[in-house]
C-alpha cells in the first residue's frame, strides 16, 4: 500500500476516532503511523481502504475491534531502569520517606502508580527497587508497598503480567546484578522472580477515564505518554493525579516533559541531577 494510500478525510476520521478511544492526538503529518500500525489490521478485516475499515471501527459489528486498534496504535516502547534518575529518586528521596512514615505509622501501605506501563518493565525496575531498599533496611518489609500498573494496551499488559522476556529485552537497561538477583532463565527467556511479580498489580485502564477506582497513591510514575495527548487532556489528567496523592505526593514524569502551565497543584524540586514534582501543600 502506497503512502498516498490514506486520504485526508481519512485520516480526519481515523485519528479522531483513535483520540476518542485512547487520547492519543495525531496531527496530519503522523497520518502515516496509522499507516503502518493499522494496515495488516485493515486488511485482516477485509477492508478495501481506510475509510470502510474506519466505517467498520465505528458501526460496532466488530466488538473486538477497538480494543485491536488501541493494541495496535499504542507505542510500547520501554526499558528496564529507563533514564536511570527517576529510579535514583525514587530509591534515594521516596523510599526513604516513604519508610520513614510506614515505621511511624502514619501509612499502613505506600502505594505507587507506574501509568501507561507497556509491558511491565518500569513497575517491575520499581519493585527491584523496594526489594533492594529493604535489603538495605530491615525495618520496613516488601509487603509494605504496592505497586498498581495500568494501561490501555491488553496485548502489553498480557506481557508484562507474564514476567517472560526474551534475550533482547532483558538486555535493554538491566543491570546483570538485578538479572541475575530478580530472574530465572528459562531457555531462551528469562522469567521475573514471583517475589517481584507479587510486588506488581497489573490493570487495563484508560487515561481519559477517573482514576477514582485505582484508590489512592503516595508516588505516581506517568512518563513518555501525555506528550501524545492535547494540553486539556494533560490538565485534566494532572488534576485527577493530585486529587488522588495523598502526602508525600510524588509526582514523576519523562525528562522532556513539563508541567508549565498546565497545573499549579505541584513543585518542582530536583536531586542528583534529575527532577521531580511534589505535590503543593
Amino acid at each position: 500500500m502506497s503512502s498516498e494510500s490514506m486520504t485526508p478525510a481519512e485520516f480526519s476520521a481515523l485519528s479522531a476516532y483513535i483520540e476518542r478511544a485512547c487520547g492519543i492526538h495525531l496531527e496530519p503529518e503522523k497520518a502515516y503511523l496509522i499507516e503502518t500500525r493499522l494496515t495488516k489490521l485493515m486488511a485482516l478485516c477485509g477492508c478495501e481502504n481506510f475509510g470502510e475499515f474506519h466505517r467498520l471501527a465505528e458501526s460496532g459489528k466488530d466488538a473486538t475491534l477497538p480494543e485491536k486498534i488501541i493494541n495496535a496504535i499504542t507505542t510500547n516502547e520501554t526499558l528496564w531502569f529507563r533514564d536511570g534518575h527517576p529510579f535514583r529518586i525514587f530509591s534515594e528521596v521516596m523510599l526513604p520517606e516513604l519508610a520513614e512514615r510506614l515505621r511511624s505509622g502514619q501509612l499502613a501501605k505506600a502505594r505507587i502508580w507506574s501509568a501507561a506501563s507497556a509491558t511491565g518493565q518500569e513497575p517491575y525496575s520499581l519493585a527491584m527497587c523496594v526489594h533492594e531498599y529493604c535489603r538495605a533496611d530491615p525495618r520496613v518489609r516488601p509487603e509494605q508497598f504496592e505497586i498498581v500498573a495500568t494501561d490501555i494496551s491488553s496485548s502489553a499488559l498480557s506481557i508484562a503480567k507474564g514476567g517472560r522476556y526474551d534475550q533482547l529485552a532483558v538486555a535493554r537497561g538491566l543491570p546483570d546484578e538485578m538479572k541475575s538477583r530478580y530472574f530465572t532463565q528459562d531457555g531462551r527467556a528469562w522469567q521475573i522472580h514471583p517475589k517481584i511479580a507479587e510486588s506488581v498489580m497489573f490493570r487495563r485502564y484508560n487515561l481519559q477515564d477517573s482514576p477514582v477506582l485505582l484508590g489512592r497513591f503516595e508516588v505516581v510514575f506517568i512518563r513518555y505518554v501525555l506528550i501524545y495527548f492535547t494540553d486539556a487532556l494533560k490538565k485534566k489528567i494532572f488534576d485527577n493525579i493530585a486529587g488522588l496523592l495523598n502526602p508525600p505526593g510524588f509526582l514523576i514524569v519523562g525528562g522532556t516533559e513539563s508541567l508549565r502551565g498546565l497545573t499549579e497543584q505541584f513543585n518542582l524540586e530536583n536531586h542528583a541531577g534529575g527532577a521531580f514534582y511534589r505535590k503543593a501543600k
